[in-house]
């Protein structure tokens, strides 16, 4: 279920894109997940939760290739062999670094990119995960409650998204006029698949068919959908219009929240939850602008900011009884309303942590890879204008439409109009499309000497 996130996170990044460079986004993220099934059996599974490890930052190479990893019972419940248990872990490593990558929307070479993620699951997701889930982890020593990943999944995938678009510089504003998501029916169809796996995400981090596992569930749609209505009622009160970006849009910011708190939280205050980030992460969205960064598709304002709620209602809201429906976590204490208020400050702290250590290893990481020769995260100009499709895969997503389409024909605006009767050439693209136009307007008697000034004057303009 958790594996059927990832084409679901190509789909949903692909559709927001625009039309030259949305298969792009589909390859991206799918060789990401090549890249991190390798990564966790190398040395990420060993990095992250090996049980020997006792320094609490990062793990060691006591699994190192899976070594001894077998039906011993795992570090996350003692009713699943560790076995199963590492192959689960890896498939959340696999979907944070697909919501990263999505960073290098219509303006990053996907190469360097692919490098990014293994350095990036290695010195950013292993220790986090370590801090947060590992027996001997600092993170889980202190006493932090997150379920299912409010740290190493969303406050990672969200700020370093942040960070690698910072790195990577903005689209080029004169390419981005009208923009808008190119396949809307695609966006719904990749939020539905995320939603599904979620379900795994969220009910299989109960670790077993048990009470937890379906609290979990119920939390994750009620906040889900609480969230999708209220982001829904915060753009209509705009453009009084009912957008089913919108819809998408929440849905996914209260799957978000959810992560951390859905296995810990009562149904009521889930349904807060959802409300709370709904409009907390809609207004986030403008986040970028304050701080100039072109986070493309949003992740920061989603992932970063959901994980954040997610976790400080853990804070108030957490129950001992839900944490123990699954038979093995009992005991644990809740939050501030079952007189634990000690959590509020660990919960506090947790965040800070993640997001301070996340942002400045990943700019540190993809600023070295961008040093490299043969390695520089940003395409060119001209590849940026003809479309990340055609310069870095020679596909497309719709190839039928493509080659009906001169997209480079299509220059950016300028300041002032061309008057009626001026032909202006295409500049770039198929050259036979140059040819038809120059025929096409050719004139079939000598031209006075104006029309020849204004004619050449176009061409060179």
């Amino acid at each position: 279920m958790v594996l059927l996130m990832v084409p679901g996170i190509a789909f949903l990044y692909s559709g927001l894109a625009r039309r030259k460079s949305a298969l792009s986004l589909i390859w991206t993220v799918m060789m990401s997940f090549s890249v991190v099934v390798f990564q966790w059996y190398f040395w990420g599974y060993s990095l992250a939760l090996s049980s020997t490890a006792t320094n609490g930052f990062i793990g060691n190479l006591d699994h190192f290739g899976l070594r001894n990893v077998l039906g011993a019972p795992s570090p996350g419940s003692p009713l699943i062999p560790e076995l199963v248990y590492s192959f689960y872990q890896m498939q959340f490593c696999a979907v944070t670094s697909a919501l990263v990558i999505g960073s290098v929307a219509e303006r990053g070479r996907v190469i360097p990119a692919m490098v990014f993620v293994f350095f990036w699951a290695t010195l950013v997701y292993c220790p986090v995960a370590c801090w947060a889930w590992n027996v001997n982890g600092w993170g889980f020593k202190y006493g932090v409650l997150d379920y299912a990943g409010g740290g190493p999944v969303e406050i990672g995938s969200g700020v370093s998204a942040l960070a690698y678009s910072w790195v990577l510089g903005r689209r080029n504003e004169k390419m981005m006029l009208n923009f808008r998501p190119h396949n809307i029916s695609l966006i719904t169809l990749g939020t539905v698949f995320l939603w599904f796996g979620w379900l795994g995400f969220n009910g299989g981090s109960a670790f077993g068919a048990n009470l937890r596992a379906v609290m979990a569930c119920w939390n994750s749609c009620l906040t889900a959908m609480f969230a999708a209505m209220t982001w829904c009622l915060m753009d209509y009160r705009l453009a009084k219009k009912w957008s089913l970006v919108g819809w998408c849009s929440g849905t996914i910011s209260g799957l978000v929240a959810a992560t951390p708190a859905s296995g810990v939280i009562t149904p009521w205050a889930s349904i807060a939850l959802g409300v709370v980030s709904g409009v907390v992460c809609n207004y986030s969205t403008k986040f970028k602008f304050f701080v100039g960064i072109d986070d493309a598709l949003d992740v920061f304002a989603e992932h970063g900011v959901g994980g954040i709620i997610g976790l400080i209602f853990n804070a108030f809201f957490a129950a001992d009884y839900i944490i123990g429906l699954d038979g093995v976590n009992t005991g644990i204490s809740g939050g501030f309303l079952n007189g634990n208020y000690r959590l509020l400050y660990v919960q506090v702290a947790y965040i800070v942590a993640c997001c301070a250590y996340m942002f400045v290893v990943s700019v540190i990481i993809a600023k070295g890879i961008d040093m490299i020769p043969g390695l520089h995260l940003r395409a060119s100009e001209e590849a940026e204008l003809l479309g990340m499709d055609d310069d870095q895969h020679g596909e497309f997503a719709y190839d039928y439409v493509e080659v009906r389409r001169d997209y480079l024909a299509w220059t950016p605006a300028e300041k002032e109009q061309k008057q009626d009767g001026i032909h202006v050439e295409p500049q770039h693209g198929i050259t036979g499309h140059q040819d038809i136009a120059k025929s096409s307007h050719a004139p079939s008697t000598p031209p006075e000497p104006e029309a020849v000034h204004e004619k050449s004057t176009a061409t060179s303009e």
